[in-house]
């Protein structure tokens, strides 16, 4: 996934949104006293040739007659973690959800190493304990089995995630699990700097449409029952899908943490653009 042009293009175009910290930061963040590339203002000086016209100041400009140009403080990266739900559910619907997630998780690991850091990506499928990897995994993260039974809340209540204390932590799922919002953001939360939960799911899957008599199997537990796809089963489905959504997002706004829904098959240059922006998790270059 490392040299997937999508990925390529929104890894020249974006920076992730990390929040603004004074210059000593938290624990595991820190800026450099050089100047750089980060969001974190540093000062003023006069324009020079070759400078980076979008950092010129143009509001000064029109004040004074003078081009100067914003120098903005070197950022050392903060101690990053990419959670990666790779149960079942996330490998269905043609694969349309997973190659977004996958895309997601080596653009987010890939802005991070241009930053200097290095990211870790729990890949959190079938292998126990969960599957850790590195910035230099990014290039076979599309070989490794979406093949996950158990589901994030369970790995969590039984203690087998184990995450860095002051981290950003970036959470790539579509939650569709049983579960307590709160519970589960409690746990992913804990001793995080930055938590940000990214809900990927289908088209079908978020506005799913009335289909007639269908046996729904689920691909994790293999259970399955047969229903009557009419209008009222869609009905109570969306007001589940509701309820759990805004679940996540009262759950998270507790703990300051980011929550938003993203549909795969937008593409990740329309997911980049109209949905991480919106929020802040990535930033235009």
């Amino acid at each position: 996934m490392r040299n997937d042009p999508e990925v390529q293009q929104a890894v020249d175009q974006y920076q992730l949104g990390f929040p603004r910290l004074p210059t000593a930061g938290r624990s595991g963040e820190m800026l450099g006293r050089g100047t750089g590339s980060s969001i974190e203002f540093q000062e003023y000086r006069e324009y020079l040739p070759g400078d980076d016209l979008r950092h010129v100041d143009w509001a000064a400009y029109a004040r004074s007659d003078s081009l100067m140009v914003r120098l903005y403080r070197e950022e050392i990266s903060p101690r990053t973690e990419v959670i990666l739900d790779a149960s079942r559910s996330m490998a269905i619907h043609q694969g349309v959800k997973s190659k977004l997630a996958l895309q997601l998780t080596s653009l987010f690991s890939q802005l991070v190493g241009k930053l200097g850091g290095q990211p870790q990506i729990h890949f959190v499928n079938s292998a126990h304990p969960p599957l850790k990897l590195g910035i230099d995994s990014l290039d076979r993260l599309a070989d490794i089995p979406i093949d996950g039974e158990q589901s994030l809340a369970e790995l969590l209540n039984e203690g087998g995630l184990a995450l860095k204390p002051q981290s950003v932590r970036i959470v790539i799922s579509d939650f569709l699990f049983p579960f307590d919002p709160d519970q589960l953001i409690k746990r992913l939360s804990a001793q995080a700097s930055t938590l940000w939960l990214i809900q990927v799911l289908a088209d079908w899957e978020a506005k799913p449409e009335a289909m007639g008599g269908r046996r729904l199997v689920d691909v994790e537990s293999s259970e399955h029952a047969d229903l009557l796809l009419a209008p009222q089963a869609i009905k109570t489905y969306r007001e589940r899908l509701h309820r759990l959504q805004e679940g996540l997002l009262q759950a998270s706004r507790r703990t300051h943490a980011s929550f938003l829904t993203v549909i795969a098959e937008h593409g990740l240059e329309k997911v980049c653009r109209d949905d991480l922006s919106a929020v802040e998790i990535l930033r235009p270059i």
